[in-house]
């Protein structure tokens, strides 16, 4: 009887263990955290706007998710010490546009290399990450020239901290359009011992008012960044805008309906009530009989 006893009460603490175990691994479930994910892209505008393109993700239950809504702190990092520059929040999709607004101040290494942090302090559900961006400032020089009728569009990249142009580099070059841009020729030309490329702009490419504006592209170099460089160039063909706005035609506003739509419309309304007119004229003289 008492070994009886012995083994029920081992039973229960065998089941009560194996809740216990259970629980705490729910528990350590419930607040495990998931290790956010920051991918970062240095971007120059013509040669003046700077920024950091931000993207924050995470994997939850084997998905990648986008990390939305959360503050993100920039620094530069001099001498091992970071410099707070400003603070960012991640939109709905996980992205943020961090821009530089005094370039100048940032301060370079021994070798012009300038460093920046973005760092995510963490919260209930992510866990704290950072992650660091280097690169060096350069310049693209764009300029249209014409030979024998031809245009070309030649582009240089200049290193500013060496003032140096930049050999073997990838440009790209295209007609910035509203939806998808249109590259000139090869998908990128490299430069050459002196830094430079030439392309030829076919003709006959349509722009408002004959104008085109033609963008020479270093796309996420792994020392620049990426870097445009825009001009805008009379030389395309220019488009005629074949606006029916203020013609009467089938497709235009009610104040501009056709004059026989207009005419054929009035025309079936007086027959109609003709009809009914006369047969109610016709209905009080059978009446008056």
């Amino acid at each position: 009887m008492k070994n009886y006893q012995n083994f029920k009460l081992l039973i229960v603490a065998i089941i009560g263990f194996l809740f216990f175990l259970s629980g705490s691994q729910h528990l350590l479930a419930q607040n495990k955290k998931n290790r956010v994910r920051i991918n970062l892209e240095y971007v120059k505008v013509d040669n003046k706007e700077h920024f950091i393109n931000i993207k924050a993700s995470a994997r939850v239950d084997r998905e990648t998710v986008e990390v939305a809504h959360v503050e993100m702190d920039v620094a530069q990092i001099v001498n091992d010490e970071e410099k707070e520059l400003g603070k960012t929040v991640t939109s709905a999709a996980g992205l943020s546009k961090f821009v530089i607004r005094d370039f100048k101040s940032l301060e370079p290494d021994s070798t012009g290399t300038y460093h920046l942090i973005v760092s995510f302090g963490g919260n209930d559900e992510f866990k704290k990450a950072s992650k660091e961006i280097s690169f060096k400032n350069a310049n693209i020089e764009a300029e249209l020239v014409t030979r024998d009728s031809i245009n070309y569009i030649t582009a240089r990249i200049i290193d500013t901290s060496l003032d140096s142009t930049v050999a073997d580099v990838p440009l790209t070059v295209q007609v910035k359009r509203l939806f998808r841009p249109l590259k000139l020729g090869k998908d990128f030309y490299m430069t050459d011992d002196n830094g430079e490329i030439e392309v030829a702009v076919e003709d006959g490419i349509p722009g408002i008012d004959g104008n085109l504006t033609l963008e020479v592209l270093l796309k996420e170099n792994d020392d620049y960044g990426t870097i445009s460089s825009s001009i805008i160039a009379p030389i395309g063909k220019k488009v005629v805008r074949e606006s029916t706005f203020h013609q009467r035609t089938m497709w235009s506003p009610r104040g501009k309906t056709p004059i026989f739509l207009l005419f054929l419309t009035f025309s079936f309304i007086i027959i109609v009530w003709g009809i009914f007119v006369y047969l109610f004229r016709n209905l009080i003289k059978i009446v008056k009989s």
